[in-house]
């Protein structure tokens, strides 16, 4: 099986819509690890490592977003994999 890891930014409506708590929803679906967090510009960052077909499918999602979410665009790279498949997806919360 082919892994990947991303690393994805979200722009639009996408923070105080629970757009966190709905990736990290999704991510968990779809068996990723990984973080979420919303960035001081109003985008949100995330970032997953999983099964290739699984990654994709949460970039699609990233595209669409949580249902009060309006999405413009996602920009994304894929990044050198951590083998941190066990690890659970989390929110990171500012501190």
């Amino acid at each position: 099986m082919e892994r990947k890891r991303i690393h994805a930014r979200v722009h639009g409506r996408v923070q105080r819509v629970a757009f966190r708590e709905y990736t990290r929803r999704e991510a968990m679906r779809l068996g990723l690890s990984g973080w979420v967090r919303n960035l001081p510009d109003g985008t949100v960052e995330v970032q997953c490592e999983g099964a290739a077909d699984n990654v994709d499918l949460l970039l699609a999602w990233l595209s669409i977003g949580s249902p009060l979410s309006r999405v413009t665009h996602v920009e994304y790279n894929e990044t050198l994999l951590q083998g941190k498949t066990d690890d659970p997806f989390v929110i990171w919360y500012a501190s």
